[in-house]
């Protein structure tokens, strides 16, 4: 069956967001009005203004970033922060909202330029309509796949919750019996293993190449095949800026400059358990840099570590690792489900493409 073509402006009708801009940055958890962006960050905050809230009896719409192009789809009553935007509203008994967000995000062309591109481009951009049913069709199956996407979003966040509680709970040392060490006097600094990334070593290869943001690509060659934790030197931080991130892993791989090699000294101490330790201290008195926070290798081995016995570091570590795998496997899914969608949304545009080329 062939689908008739139109333009984003004969099934979008656009609103200008001025009546509905909040005056006050005063954002606050517990005032009920979100206020809005299409960028990336979507929600700014709440704002606890009564006048010029986007009206339910309204929704839903798309809110549409007149220069970056971002899209969002919005089902709740809401004030914006920027006049750069357009709010689109679908024709009534033209076509689905949401059928129509689902197409505006496969929409690719280039927005280098500074300037408002939904009257100049965006909206004649052409799209293929089938009938009101079966573009709710196509919604429900795309809706369904988004949901499972939300929900395991939603885990993904839990776990890290639950391991951050985990770790301060485990690793916590007051009133502890623990022994504590420098983590130089418990684990080697292999930081000769410095060697010059040339273009041929970086042709795709079967080796793991680990910077300070872990595993960056897959390289041809490698420097050494042993058991580590990598300890970020620089850039490698959370967001406090007071934690390195530690990776742990083996067999053959290759480090760049950006990192720290720390590889067991005696059976005092868990490999495992160190990493976990450098995620959890507070290391603030090592770091140095005032734009751009480095952890050097004289101020790294000056890191003091609370060491329970052997035993009690494994149990910690089983604990630990419990919940990174679940999360591992929570990631795995985040990337199946994407490539569900994907193809999904692929498979309604090859329809479309039929109605197009018939």
């Amino acid at each position: 069956m062939t689908w008739p073509i139109k333009k984003l402006n004969e099934v979008l009708e656009y609103e200008q967001p001025t009546k509905y801009l909040v005056s006050s940055t005063d954002y606050k958890e517990e005032y009920l009005t979100p206020v809005l962006t299409a960028g990336k960050s979507f929600v700014l905050g709440n704002t606890n203004e009564k006048n010029g809230i986007f009206p339910k009896e309204k929704l839903p719409v798309i809110i549409f970033d007149d220069f970056t192009t971002a899209i969002k789809f919005v089902d709740f009553p809401f004030k914006v922060k920027s006049s750069a935007m357009k709010i689109l509203h679908a024709k009534k008994n033209v076509a689905d909202i949401r059928y129509t967000f689902y197409k505006m995000l496969t929409m690719k062309f280039s927005h280098a330029q500074h300037k408002r591109y939904w009257i100049s481009e965006c909206s004649n951009i052409k799209i293929p309509l089938p009938p009101l049913a079966i573009q709710k069709q196509i919604v429900e199956r795309l809706d369904k796949i988004a949901e499972t996407q939300k929900m395991n979003d939603g885990l993904i966040k839990k776990t890290d919750e639950l391991f951050q509680s985990l770790l301060h709970k485990e690793l916590n040392p007051a009133g502890k019996d623990w022994e504590v060490k420098k983590l130089v006097e418990v684990a080697d600094f292999l930081d000769n293993l410095r060697k010059p990334v040339t273009a041929s070593d970086r042709v795709s290869g079967p080796y793991p190449y680990y910077g300070a943001n872990g595993q960056q690509d897959s390289v041809g060659d490698y420097i050494f095949d042993d058991e580590l934790v990598l300890l970020a030197e620089d850039g490698g931080y959370f967001g406090s800026k007071t934690r390195p991130v530690a990776y742990r892993v083996s067999g053959k791989c290759w480090i760049n400059n950006h990192a720290h090699v720390l590889k067991n000294k005696n059976e005092v101490s868990d490999i495992d358990f160190l990493g976990y330790s450098l995620m959890f201290y507070d290391v603030t008195p090592y770091v140095t840099g005032s734009t751009r926070a480095k952890l050097n290798k004289s101020a790294a081995e000056k890191i003091k570590i609370s060491l329970p016995s052997l035993k009690i570091q494994k149990q910690i570590v089983v604990k630990l690792s419990a919940v990174q795998d679940y999360k591992k496997q929570l990631l795995e899914q985040k990337s199946k489900l994407k490539e569900l969608f994907d193809s999904a949304l692929g498979k309604s545009m090859a329809s479309d493409k039929k109605s197009k080329d018939a």
